[in-house]
């Protein structure tokens, strides 16, 4: 793979936010010896430089069919980066304390494309699970196909895995559809028995019988149109009087 040194040298001094970054020590390659270099992580590259201020890295390293373990080593919180293959060379890094060598294990080992195509793959699949959960849950007539085997209850929406706030432009869903909250079959959004908000159904589907589009639980779409009726009629009015000012 031919790399720019140019835009690696941007790239790696400018702006963008980092994923990781701090001192570590790293082993050279023909001597044993230990030197502290400043390593910024960014994306599925890892830049080292010979100092925090350094205008241009002393190397880069692409994180791409590699594996981030623990290792034996004369220096305290030692890690390596091991390739695959015969003549694939081996980096040895050490960290200055137990937290930040888990700090550096842990985003080393998310930084490939690899590890974000499971990612991506997963919530793809638990995000059309939501989908079904929630067509079911409104009184849709569709069959869920043979091959899809839901893991829970239909009743309850499936958690996401924990994601870290920072992943290469993940998206988190935590708090977009509910999650872990049992799903609200009656048609509406409402409240729960403790009073909390709960999310809205999806609107109601068209369907095509004999050439003419017919709309699935008319009643649904009118508490749907109610409801948000009433929210953008708050936001205009809370938007007013913003506009208008503090009055004398």
């Amino acid at each position: 793979m031919k790399l720019n040194e140019r835009s690696l040298a941007f790239y790696a001094t400018c702006d963008s936010p980092a994923d990781n970054s701090g001192f570590l020590y790293k082993r050279g390659e023909r001597h044993t010896a230990y030197h502290r270099r400043w390593f910024v992580l960014k994306g599925n590259m890892l830049f080292y430089f010979e100092e925090r201020e350094s205008r241009e890295p002393v190397g880069v390293i692409v994180l791409e069919g590699c594996n981030v373990e623990l290792c034996e080593s004369a220096e305290d919180f030692a890690f390596a980066i091991r390739f695959s293959g015969t003549k694939s060379r081996t980096y040895v890094l050490a960290a200055e304390s137990q937290a930040a060598m888990e700090s550096w294990v842990k985003s080393l080992s998310r930084a490939s494309f690899d590890y974000m195509r499971l990612v991506v793959r997963e919530l793809e699949k638990q995000l059309e699970e939501i989908r079904w959960g929630l067509a079911g849950g409104c009184g849709g007539s569709r069959e869920c196909p043979s091959s899809w085997k839901p893991k829970q209850s239909p009743e309850r929406l499936p958690a996401l895995p924990a994601i870290l706030p920072k992943e290469n432009g993940c998206a988190v869903w935590n708090n977009a559809l509910g999650v872990g909250q049992p799903l609200d079959t009656s048609g509406c959004g409402g409240n729960d028995d403790e009073g909390t908000s709960l999310p809205p159904p999806l609107p109601p589907r068209r369907r095509v019988l004999n050439g003419e589009a017919t709309v699935e639980s008319p009643s649904t779409f009118c508490q749907l149109h109610e409801r948000y009726s009433r929210e953008v009629a708050r936001l205009r009015q809370d938007w007013l009087e913003k506009q208008r000012g503090p009055r004398p």
